[in-house]
């Protein structure tokens, strides 16, 4: 870890830790396998040499963070301000940095991504999706409430803590999130995430906040009850203009089967003007997310249904494996540029 005064992330050594050579600290994590890559990072699996605690390390190289360091700085500051209030947000331990790299050490989410977790199942209905819809909307609260903006909520920032049947979901990746100063309040300009994830207003550079994150929830939803986006095109072009249209449809194909109350509150949460979406808050009073989450039970024949619940995980599991296919391709050769980078 640097202690030099010039260094521009500036973090903080503890001043009992042990010196070595060339004023930098030993490191008492030992990195293995790669679980992810992005543009700027690499995310391997840490262990603490002293405990043999495992974690995840999100190894960011600062030469190609030179004139970004805020973004690291603000990731950290975000991190320590919510990790720990949670249970649905990702874990910060630690961070430091080495000659060339910055280490942001968090806790080790093996239970995989959200929508590897669903097409796993045995069966998906639409109460499951419900459940798991007002889990990731709790924490997105709370982030609110602590006046963070995710800006980048998508299923593949979505863990599970654990491969236990009811380990946590928990929202991570905080690398585009964005404290409101309450007192000197300004809406954000920056056009940046997903952009099939990205509300109409970031594209059109007119200012937006917390309402960005609703219309993810939206979208995340969609998703959720069919396995493809609602402004799922063949270019980002075509995604930025459908998005700007508001033009998306339930196709009956995989929607005939979906309540009408869901398909209210994705239109309340993909609704063009951020002023008309529902808080974080409201949303949690919609009937969809309040509706008893359980399990459809086989009722006695006399009390049978006239349309019973439907299995929702095949067409989803159909349309996501795809999706996944592409996105596999895609990981390869961004991982590969990373690596030949670092």
């Amino acid at each position: 870890m640097s202690t030099g005064s010039n260094n521009p992330f500036s973090l903080k050594v503890p001043s009992t830790a042990p010196a070595v050579p060339g004023g930098l600290l030993p490191c008492k994590y030992k990195t293995g396998r790669t679980l992810g890559a992005g543009a700027y990072s690499i995310v391997k699996e840490a262990t603490n040499i002293e405990t043999n605690e495992k974690f995840a390390a999100k190894v960011i190289n600062k030469k190609m963070m030179e004139k970004r360091e805020y973004m690291v700085k603000n990731e950290i500051m975000i991190l320590k301000k919510v990790s720990n209030g949670h249970p649905n947000i990702l874990r910060l331990y630690d961070y430091f940095e080495t000659v060339h790299n910055l280490y942001l050490i968090t806790e080790l989410a093996t239970g995989g991504e959200l929508f590897d977790r669903i097409c796993q199942k045995g069966s998906f209905y639409e109460t499951d999706a419900a459940e798991l819809v007002r889990t990731i909307t709790s924490a997105v609260k709370y982030l609110h409430d602590n006046n963070i903006v995710h800006r980048d909520l998508k299923p593949e920032n979505l863990l599970y803590r654990s491969k236990d049947e009811d380990s946590n979901l928990l929202i991570a990746d905080f690398g585009l999130s964005k404290i409101f100063d309450v007192e000197q309040y300004s809406v954000l300009m920056t056009t940046c995430g997903t952009p099939e994830y990205m509300a109409p207003e970031v594209f059109r550079r007119s200012g937006y906040g917390k309402p960005v994150d609703i219309w993810a929830i939206g979208v995340i939803t969609y998703f959720m009850l069919c396995g493809y986006t609602p402004f799922s095109r063949n270019s980002s072009v075509q995604v930025m203009n459908a998005i700007l249209t508001n033009d998306f449809t339930f196709h009956e194909k995989y929607w005939d089967h979906v309540s009408e109350t869901a398909k209210d509150f994705i239109r309340q949460c993909l609704n063009d003007d951020p002023s008309k979406r529902p808080t974080a808050e409201q949303a949690l009073e919609h009937p969809f997310l309040k509706k008893a989450v359980t399990k459809p039970a086989v009722p006695a024949p006399e009390t049978t249904p006239a349309t019973p619940p439907k299995d929702l995980l095949p067409g989803v599991r159909e349309n996501f494996n795809a999706r996944k296919r592409l996105r596999k391709a895609i990981n390869v050769v961004r991982a590969m540029n990373t690596f030949r980078d670092l």
